[in-house]
Order: structure tokens, then sequence, then C-alpha cells
């Protein structure tokens, strides 16, 4: 057994936190088979606790701040960056479009580790923070469709889970931090609204500006809309007029055929939904308190089957943590020294595709990675197939032939030639590649999917080289 340490660091609209987990890595296959090495277990080994995201501006996150944020929970967790193999980085929600966002993550590089990832995307955190709150495992356990809403300072990333797999997912700026509020002797001042909460406040017929004061009831009535516009989005109420003009950049578009059976909440608003406090509704300056109350009443909602999670306000960085970090196949090809790698762009072949290729048309694939190289602006690439069902060496070979006239012919000098198949055949299609006798270092890696559009790390090998670590991820900085 085998084991390594992981780091989760989310910087989000509200708030940012640390989180260490150990994951642990066994041989599950018998004896006299081929080895099949699997995640076997996850612990939480250090919560750090939740501070406020620290901001210079609206616009800008304070960088050196966020870094000593980072640095005293590794002191406090006793860690070191030398100690972590694996984990995440993540800017999300509102804090995703900060215009400082990508040297946020430059200013923690260094915390890094070998090997971190640093990621931020819509869709990408619904799934993470799905995981991080117990809602995919409870479709597992339950087979059945489970949908979660984490709701934030900013946005609501919302997946739906079927058995343990990924349906759907859509992302909407309805969050706790969209008005803020300063009190006064009477009505509350707005000291910002967003144009999500003043599109509320216009279909609530609620007037709502900046400076201008305003009564508790004209804010829930703001915050029942964004409840109708979550219900309809989830498919147990009508669609809201507000869905598309609330959309976050970069979301998916997501309509279910029918409701889920069980509705999970995580995310800051998530603990004002399962628990109504006594306390005073602005206590955090902001309208969270208001929202989750405006959500746990809402008609549509109350009709539901919910679930509470193991973590609310923690699930994001609990999923980054724990969650991002996915194990190859155990039959798997790679030249000495060519891991770890980052950040590398995917070119995803579609099943079409890849059957062209096969019958001969090499053009088509050489056209395809040139048109790719050009889009991502990058020097380098990995291409993602679903590979073979039970092929024979011939059609590796024509296989293997087609990749290295393609990207040999195409790639920075000194770049590698890395494939990711779906299908147990990458140690097969390794040596075929390393047949056609390119000099370039290769790698083939299997049992991971990718989608066009995604980011890969690859991790040092683990378990004597008999798997890499893989992290599939979504670049966005709207």
């Amino acid at each position: 057994m085998a084991q390594i340490l992981s780091v989760g660091i989310d910087i989000g609209t509200s708030t940012t936190q640390v989180v260490f987990s150990r994951i642990e890595m066994d041989n599950t296959a018998g004896y006299f088979t081929a080895p099949r090495i699997a995640i076997t277990g996850k612990e939480i080994l250090y919560k750090s606790r939740v501070y406020f995201t620290p901001l210079k501006t609206l616009a800008l996150i304070d960088a050196d701040a966020v870094r000593e944020i980072v640095a005293a929970e590794f002191a406090a967790a006793g860690y070191t960056p030398a100690d972590t193999q694996t984990g995440a980085v993540i800017i999300t929600g509102e804090s995703a479009r900060k215009e400082n966002a990508a040297s946020v993550l430059q200013a923690l590089s260094d915390f890094a580790g070998e090997f971190v990832v640093s990621t931020a995307g819509p869709d990408l955190e619904s799934i993470i923070a799905g995981k991080g709150s117990g809602a995919w495992q409870y479709s597992i356990d339950n087979d059945c469709t489970v949908v979660n809403l984490d709701i934030g300072g900013g946005t609501s990333n919302i997946v739906f889970f079927n058995a343990g797999d990924t349906q759907g997912k859509i992302c909407l700026d309805v969050g706790g931090r969209l008005i803020r509020l300063e009190n006064a002797p009477g009505d509350p001042t707005i000291t910002y609204i967003s144009y999500a909460a003043s599109e509320a406040a216009k279909l609530a017929g609620v007037r709502a500006e900046k400076g201008s004061a305003i009564s508790r009831n004209d804010l829930r009535r703001i915050c029942d809309a964004f409840a109708d516009c979550l219900a309809g989005a989830i498919g147990i109420g009508p669609k809201s007029p507000l869905q598309e003009k609330i959309l976050t950049p970069g979301s998916d578009v997501y309509a279910p055929a029918r409701p889920a059976r069980r509705v999970c909440f995580s995310g800051g608003v998530a603990d004002c939904i399962y628990s109504q406090s006594g306390e005073d509704d602005l206590r955090y300056g902001d309208i969270g308190p208001i929202l989750g109350r405006a959500i746990a009443e809402n008609r549509y909602f109350r009709e539901q089957r919910t679930i509470q999670g193991g973590e609310t306000i923690r699930a994001t960085v609990v999923g980054a943590g724990t969650y991002t970090t996915n194990l190859s196949g155990s039959t798997i090809f790679y030249s000495e020294g060519i891991f770890p790698v980052k950040n590398v762009p995917a070119l995803k072949l579609t099943r079409d595709e890849q059957w062209a290729i096969l019958g001969g048309d090499r053009l088509l694939l050489a056209d395809k990675v040139r048109w790719f190289l050009q889009q991502s602006d990058s020097p380098r690439m990995l291409l993602a197939l679903q590979g073979l069902p039970d092929p024979d060496f011939a059609a590796l070979k024509r296989l293997a032939e087609a990749i290295v006239g393609a990207l040999d012919g195409s790639l920075a000098p000194g770049e590698p030639i890395i494939v990711v198949v779906e299908r147990d055949i990458a140690k097969a299609l390794g040596i075929a590649l390393q047949q056609t006798g390119c000099r370039r270092k290769l790698a083939s890696i299997d049992s991971v999917k990718i989608e066009a559009g995604d980011y890969v790390d690859i991790g040092r090998p683990l378990m004597d080289g008999l798997v890499v670590p893989v992290v599939v991820k979504t670049l966005l900085f709207g």
C-alpha cells in the first residue's frame, strides 16, 4: 500500500480555506492477474479555519494576504510544500473573474509542491463541491439521482449525479455576497450590488441601488426571485426569466429531463438553509442568511426530499483536496523522466474521427493537430481518444503511425508525444508508438476519460511505476 499527501486550497468569493488529506492506494487485483491499482482510502488530516477572502478592491484579490493565509496554515498543519504530492488550488465563484486571478495562483506556486494543480471554472467546481459535500457518494450508495447546489458568495454551482455518474452541470450567479449592506438605525444601506442582484430586483419589482436604503422585506423579495430561479434550473419549478441573464460565464447549460430524487445543499449559504438561526439576518453584512431562508421556505424546494451532506461551507475545499486526483490504468507505457507534466491542453478525437484515421485518413489528424496547436497557443498538447475494443496489433500499428506522423511534425522541439485512451490498451499502443522509430519521449496511459477543452496534469509514477496520478481540469479565467 502507498500513501500520498494531498492539499486543497479554495479561494472563493467569500472565503478562503485549506485542507490536507491522506490518499491511500493499493493493488486490488488477485494473485496471478495483472495489477489493478486503486484508491482505497481517503482521510482528512487537517482543516483550516475559514477566512474571508482578502481583497484590495472589488476587482482585485490581495495576493500577498492570500499567500500569508496559506503559509500560516501549512505551518499550523505541520507540513511543508515538499510534503505534498497532489491536490488542487482552485479560485472559485466571482473570485475567478477578478483581474489578477492568474497572478494569485502564481503567488502560490511555491506552495504547490511538485504536483498541485491550479484550476478555476464553474463546471469543475460544481463536480468538486458535489463530491466534497457527500452528494456524489449518496447517489452511489442509494443508486439514485442527486442534485447538489453549492451556494457560495457569488455563484451557485449545480451538478446532477446519477449513481455516481455526472449527468449535467449548470452555474448561476446566485450567492450571498451579491448584495452587501451597511447596518443603519433604520433600513440598511446597499454598499455593493451585482448585476445579477440588480436583475433579480427588477424581476421582483424592487428598487435596489448602491447607496440607497432597502428594507428587509424588499431584500427577501429579491432572494425569493433567486430561489425561484434555482428551482427552475434544477427542474422542480418553472424556468425563471432570470436564468439566462445570470448564467455564469463559461457554464454548461443543462436542463434535466426529470427532477432528481434528492436535493443536497453545500456552500456557505447551505448552513443558513439547514439551520434557521434566530440571529440578525444581516449579521454578515450581506444577503446570505436571507437567501438561505428564502430557499428553505420556497414552495418548490419544500416539496423535495432534502439530504444533508457531510460538508457545507467546506465542500469545495474538501473536494479539491480529496477528489481531484485519479489514477491511470496499471498497464501503461512511458519514457523515463517524462513526468510530471502540468497544464497540457487535450485534443479529444470523436469516435468518427478515430475510425476515419484507422481507415487511412492521416491528413485528418495532421490538420486537426495543427489547428489545435494554433487555437490553444501552446507548444504542447496531448491526444485523447476512446481507444479500440480488443484491437489486433496491425490496427494499433496504423493508429500509432498516424499519431506520430501528425504530432512529430507539429509539436515544438523537445515536447513529448502523450496519448490518453479510455480503453485498457495503453501498453500495447505505447509499444506500437515506440516501434515507429520516433525519437521524442513517449507516453501512453489509459483508463482516463478526457473531454474537449480539458487540461491535464500527470504526476510522477507511483506504486513502483505501475500507475500515474492524473488530474483532469478546466482552466477558465473569465
